[in-house]
């Protein structure tokens, strides 16, 4: 059993060495870190020479574990370390992803893409959590940071083209593959780091909680996600900003060991002073939905006009790489997108040779985004013959965006009175000691 990772459990006594594993590791990924090793009744699946994922160049994403037919890759659970932090007395504030809400409701036999933002709430409420958060509120405080930071870059001949870093399996591997690159990252912590950060600072100033009380949970569609809230350059005061990540699967198991009606729930709201969020929030989980969601607030930003289209369809969609030029009152901005590192790859090699050149790029490392994270439910197999997954939770999403009465992130009025009491304004130095970070190249095994 190799346990070494945060993120990624491998049991090789479970495989049966189907191969989908390595299969969905060099498709989606170009990685191929997961291979057959030794010969005959010995035969099993490991990285290279029989390596942990600990010490190959994995990043963690959880591709594998999502085709994984009998449970011999599994995400590392963190429920017993919530538990115990229940028993100890903690403070529990958990959060949820924008991607979680279109895909629990599979795990209690809805539709694939059925929206279940309400009983999702009620569901952790029920769970026994303090606090229930959203995490697009984490994603509009990311665009007020990140935009201002692009413009700063944009103005101030900064390093270009600044290159998103909300998805930490592309950031790992962005330092494993590509550490040239690394000045092009966005400072910006992702959104649940953020919201991590701000419970952990402001939050715990108003209510006079001890910050050490509070333990921080986030719900993801991600196991890199547990990866990433290991770093410990994303802490604060000796204090890590999130302390254990649930996937939705994880999420799903606690509320069934609860006896919970999942399907028979009420719809319920997040809880006040950081949990309202915009429609800019919501499209975060899916390839695209960073890039649509800063330029709807650098538009205004930059041209000090209403943008009335929030709607910046030349971003969305499956296709493995997407470009556009965008026309801000006469300044012409060249951005792309990229899902799935094999596309990154190319995508970074394009600017290397000079073939390309951008001002801003987002990348997310699975395929489609978040609604196909390494922690959503597993699919049916018969189910994958007539619906794809990124399509419909992607669907999913931008109904709740276009829901929404507020669109982008500036206009969320709990975000406004965090800034005007707290940080300031986006790229103060209080903001740059919570919310912004750095990265470290990986030597990446060869």
């Amino acid at each position: 059993v190799d346990e070494l990772t945060p993120s990624i459990v491998r049991d090789t006594s479970k495989c049966i060495l189907c191969g989908r594993c390595i299969a969905r590791c060099s498709s989606a990924h170009g990685l191929g870190v997961l291979g057959y090793e030794n010969r005959g009744f010995k035969a099993i699946v490991a990285p290279a020479e029989n390596r942990s994922f600990a010490n190959s160049p994995c990043i963690m994403c959880g591709q594998c574990v999502s085709v994984c037919p009998t449970g011999a890759l599994m995400e590392k659970s963190e429920i017993e370390k919530i538990d115990e932090a229940k028993k100890s007395g903690k403070f529990i504030v958990v959060q949820t992803a924008p991607a979680v809400r279109a895909a629990l409701g599979e795990e209690f036999g809805m539709k694939i893409g059925t929206p279940v933002t309400g009983k999702m709430v009620a569901a952790l409420k029920r769970l026994g959590f303090n606090k229930v958060y959203d995490t697009n509120f984490g994603a509009d405080l990311t665009i007020m940071e990140e935009g201002t930071e692009l413009l700063n870059r944009m103005n101030n001949n900064g390093v270009l083209p600044m290159i998103t870093s909300c998805s930490p399996g592309w950031v790992k591997y962005c330092e494993e593959f590509f550490p040239e690159f690394l000045p092009n990252l966005s400072t910006c912590k992702s959104p649940h780091e953020m919201l991590g950060a701000i419970v952990k600072s402001y939050y715990a100033e108003k209510m006079g909680i001890n910050p050490a009380k509070i333990y921080m949970v986030s719900v993801m569609p991600c196991t890199a996600k547990k990866f990433e809230a290991a770093r410990e350059e994303l802490s604060n005061n000796g204090l890590q900003d999130v302390d254990a990540v649930l996937t939705v699967r994880e999420l799903a198991r606690m509320i069934k060991v609860a006896g919970i009606d999942f399907a028979r729930l009420p719809d319920e709201d997040f809880d006040s002073l950081l949990g309202e969020s915009t429609g800019a929030g919501v499209i975060f989980g899916v390839t695209g939905g960073v890039m649509e969601a800063a330029l709807r607030t650098v538009y205004e930003v930059v041209t000090k006009k209403e943008l009335k289209g929030v709607d910046f369809t030349a971003v969305r969609g499956i296709e493995g790489v997407k470009e556009a030029e965008i026309d801000l009152d006469g300044k012409i901005v060249r951005v792309a997108v990229a899902h799935g590192t094999a596309n990154a790859k190319k995508l970074l090699n394009s600017i290397k040779s000079g073939e390309k050149t951008y001002d801003f790029i987002e990348v997310m490392c699975c395929p489609g985004g978040c609604v196909t994270g390494g922690g959503q439910p597993i699919v049916n197999a018969k189910d994958l013959s007539y619906v794809d997954p990124k399509v419909v939770r992607a669907k999913a999403i931008y109904g709740e965006d276009a829901s929404k009465a507020k669109r982008k992130s500036h206009e969320n009025e709990e975000l406004k009175k965090l800034y005007a009491d707290y940080l300031g304004e986006p790229n103060s130095h209080k903001a740059h000691e919570l919310l912004h970070t750095h990265y470290i190249p990986r030597p990446k095994y060869k």
